[in-house]
């Protein structure tokens, strides 16, 4: 099963990031993993939280443009070349992976990476034929 990832429109002005972040913070929601990017004079942060249900409602009440997406969340195998026994297999399956970032919480001292592509059942069967751990959504709620 994926993980549910908000993806929030902002306006690309001081103090954006931190109102998103702070009302959510103020509602009890954990920021478990996130990327921030500007591209036109808009900004689009993509976010893991604890409670995606709730945060979705919150963001509805105060009037953001946001959007609930699966995405990937897999721990990353702890040796050298770590990252690459995820993505060569994905390669190998010839899935493109349109994003990447890993969380700010290390769930059991690993770090996890949350992959968007637009083949999420198909990447995650790969990597699970591959050994890879894939982390679902009540584990990063913990």
């Amino acid at each position: 099963m994926a993980v549910k990832q908000i993806s929030v429109t902002l306006d690309n002005v001081p103090g954006a990031l931190s109102r998103l972040t702070g009302i959510l913070e103020k509602e009890g929601i954990e920021t478990k993993a996130l990327m921030a990017a500007t591209a036109a004079g808009n900004g689009t942060v993509r976010m893991i939280v604890s409670d995606p249900q709730r945060a979705s409602a919150v963001l509805e009440s105060f009037g953001f443009n946001y959007a609930v997406t699966p995405v990937i969340a897999a721990e990353i195998p702890l040796h050298p070349g770590g990252m690459n026994a995820i993505l060569n297999p994905l390669n190998q399956a010839e899935i493109n992976i349109d994003y990447c970032y890993t969380t700010i919480d290390r769930i059991g001292g690993g770090t996890i990476v949350i992959i968007g592509t637009a083949k999420t059942d198909e990447a995650q069967e790969v990597l699970r034929q591959n050994w890879i751990s894939l982390i679902e959504d009540e584990t990063l709620a913990l």
